[in-house]
């Protein structure tokens, strides 16, 4: 990496990188190893579909509910002081959700590590933002961070089959707690505080809109099925999240600064890593859920053999990854995102034939694209939300980022769960392959809207155009009065 004597010096910037890092180790960990632990909490906890997914769900969207507030509260009251809370939360969360004694308890210790989770992942990227300041050694910083999301992912599986089948689904949690003190230690002895020399103001009521928008819309679908899509509950849960979707963006665009900053999206790159971000994320939280009711509950294999099963995604996850960060820290984001798409696309497409005694070549074949694909994605994603972005907002740019991750994943959950377990007719055993194939083409849909953004945002023209949006954020031309909609024009 290039050296730069404005700050701490090299060795230093890498040891923040690898602390930081180890932060989103454990939070990417968290969202594949849970979903390998499904079946056994629902045979020990007694937890119908619809609870298995608030199990994923409580944790995802409180998480996007909350990033962004946390990066704006750490750019004003000190990245390292919100980043050690973090860790603490989190792993005080991981250790309530070991002991949970019920399925109500699991789920709202699920929340509690959430809240946790949202102040390492967007404040972590605004730490290596702040310490990686030449632009290409930032680009190559980020593409490292990238690849730790598909590395922590790939092993998600492999370790949760592991811990479930020795220890329990409980130590799936308890693995979290040494590494997150780790964390801890370090960030303490070697991470600088920082802090942005603007402090935004908080935006109450832009937070209260966006969690009545993610939770109430999440809860509309995933209950729907069990209450009727017509019941006064579904109702009034789906009015109020088309009301906060409708109040949103019109609040926003009055507050002067507001929780998701509408200039954000004038970037073809930024609005395009959002949209991608959404779109791979709800094929990961699908495919996981639908692949750890199949492996284990359709095929009858164990948690580690369903683990052992999923190899071929985490081999090509774990080269991918590293792989795309170098990528696009030279050539830029365009190959990776065509190329993951693809693979998605080709992955679903593939287990669109899944059955019951699907054979070998089969699973391997589509898991290995997966992998693929969704290593690649990543590092491109992450690059183009930030870059372009000034230092004073990067917590912010990073969170909304961080946020579409989430909002896919637990979209991903809601729909592509509630949809398949709607179709399955008879015994699972029996009914649930064929019932999974429409989660499969929604899959594929996913993955070549993914293939087409990869073209669409990396043109000369979207890049120039994410050059101006960038000039129009400097705090220093930003600064005047007008609000939101005035910045606009």
């Amino acid at each position: 990496m290039t050296g730069d004597s404005s700050g701490p010096g090299r060795g230093r910037r890498l040891l923040v990188l690898a602390i930081c890092c180890l932060s989103l180790f454990i939070v990417g960990l968290d969202a594949t190893v849970v979903n390998t632990a499904l079946p056994a909490v629902q045979q020990d906890l007694h937890a119908p579909a619809s609870g298995l997914q608030w199990v994923i769900d409580a944790y995802t969207l409180v998480l996007a509910a909350l990033l962004m507030l946390s990066g704006s509260v750490a750019d004003r009251i000190g990245r390292r002081r919100v980043f050690l809370t973090g860790l603490l939360v989190f792993v005080l969360g991981s250790l309530l959700c070991s002991v949970a004694p019920g399925l109500g308890w699991l789920i709202a210790f699920r929340a509690v590590q959430a809240v946790g989770g949202s102040m390492l992942n967007p404040v972590a990227m605004s730490i290596i933002t702040n310490t990686f300041t030449d632009p290409r050694e930032r680009a190559q910083a980020i593409g490292v961070w990238g690849g730790v999301v598909g590395i922590s992912m790939a092993l998600g599986p492999l370790l949760g089959g592991f811990l479930v089948d020795t220890a329990g689904w409980p130590a799936i949690f308890l693995i979290n707690v040494p590494i997150g003190l780790a964390a801890f230690a370090l960030t303490l002895r070697y991470v600088p505080e920082s802090r942005s020399p603007r402090p935004r103001r908080l935006d109450p009521v832009g937070q209260l809109l966006m969690v009545l928008l993610l939770g109430c819309g999440t809860a509309a679908i995933i209950e729907g099925p069990g209450n009727g899509w017509t019941s006064p509950l579904i109702l009034a849960l789906a009015a109020v999240a088309l009301a906060a979707l409708v109040a949103l963006p019109l609040w926003e665009l009055r507050v002067r600064e507001p929780l998701v900053d509408p200039r954000f999206f004038a970037s073809v790159p930024f609005a395009g890593a959002t949209v991608t971000a959404v779109c791979a994320f709800a094929a990961l939280g699908g495919f996981l859920f639908l692949n750890a009711l199949y492996l284990q509950n359709v095929r009858g294999w164990s948690a580690v053999e369903a683990g052992l099963w999923t190899l071929p995604m985490a081999v090509t996850m774990l080269v991918a990854a590293p792989v795309s960060g170098r990528i696009v820290g030279r050539r830029g984001p365009r190959l990776p995102l065509v190329c993951a798409g693809a693979a998605l696309a080709a992955s679903g497409l593939l287990l669109t034939r899944l059955a019951a005694d699907s054979p070998p070549w089969l699973l391997i074949s589509a898991y290995a694209l997966f992998g693929l694909g969704f290593g690649l994605v990543n590092a491109p994603i992450t690059n183009s939300a930030v870059s372009g972005m000034p230092l004073a907002q990067a917590g912010v740019a990073a969170a909304v980022a961080s946020t579409s991750r989430q909002v896919g994943q637990s979209l991903g959950v809601a729909v592509i769960g509630t949809v398949v377990a709607g179709a399955v007719v008879g015994p699972v055993v029996t009914g649930f392959a064929e019932a999974s194939r429409t989660g499969w083409w929604i899959l594929t849909g996913l993955g070549l809207v993914i293939l087409v953004l990869g073209f669409v945002t990396t043109t000369a023209r979207a890049v120039a155009g994410a050059a101006r949006v960038a000039a129009r954020l400097d705090p220093a031309r930003a600064g005047v009065p007008g609000g939101a909609a005035e910045r606009l024009r």
